[in-house]
């Protein structure tokens, strides 16, 4: 089985999986954290390079404020946790998004866990948090603008792989496969300009529940998918 490089991960229905158990959001929220630890740690077993998991977008500040403060206090336990589990596993963790809005001791936990672990040679692990690719692309935009202006970049320089440099992955290769649980069928403003030939592959199955058989699944399914990038349909 060919493994995708990079598989990009928007983790979706903790909510109605927590309502259909007759429990509260935050438990859901709570089991989906476990869901993404678990993945990581089988997923780093299973040879796979990068994963990307959509972890808190732009837009979820709209959510009701008990609903958010949950979340933000989950994360910071759930990166007090991964800082523990660190010295036992070869997984690497980088950070993209935006930091505004983050309290400093979740900055300074998230810089500390990038750290710590930038020379593990496993997985990495991309936690997308605060982060909408709008937002990602306007900034991209304004230090391109800033550089022209200063003389440091000549707008003939200006291509897709100069404009890539300037996006929060810079350094990571664009995902081969994108996941979406929970039966939504659209990108939610999640790496737009990275995802131009992903595959895509959506499932009923509600978050909190997906696990690495799910996806052995969606990656069988990427093998049997023929990507041209462009290229005509009868091509070999």
């Amino acid at each position: 089985m060919h493994l995708p490089q990079h598989i990009a991960i928007i983790m979706d229905g903790n909510g109605r999986w927590a309502k259909q158990k007759k429990m509260p959001v935050s438990y859901g929220h709570k089991c989906g954290a476990d869901a993404i630890q678990n993945l990581i740690e089988e997923s780093d077993k299973l040879g796979i390079k990068y994963i990307t998991a959509y972890t808190f977008s732009t837009e979820n500040w709209k959510r009701p404020k008990s609903e958010v403060t949950y979340l933000m206090n989950l994360l910071q336990e759930f990166l007090n946790d991964t800082s523990g589990r660190l010295d036992k596993s070869n997984i690497r963790i980088k950070f993209i998004g935006s930091k505004d809005k983050l309290k400093k001791t979740m900055i300074k936990s998230m810089e500390r866990i990038e750290y710590i672990s930038k020379h593990k040679t496993g997985l990495t692990f991309i936690i997308a948090l605060n982060y909408g690719a709008r937002q990602e692309i306007t900034e991209a935009v304004k230090k391109i603008s800033v550089d022209v202006k200063e003389g440091i970049l000549d707008i003939s320089q200006i291509n897709e792989e100069l404009i890539s440099s300037y996006l929060y992955t810079k350094d990571i290769p664009d995902p081969d496969l994108i996941i979406r649980p929970s039966g939504e069928k659209r990108l939610s403003n999640f790496l737009l300009y990275q995802a131009s030939y992903s595959e895509l592959w959506y499932s009923d199955i509600l978050w909190p529940d997906f696990n690495i058989e799910h996806l052995k699944e969606a990656i069988v399914e990427y093998n049997n998918r023929k990507r041209r990038f462009g290229g005509r349909a009868d091509e070999s």
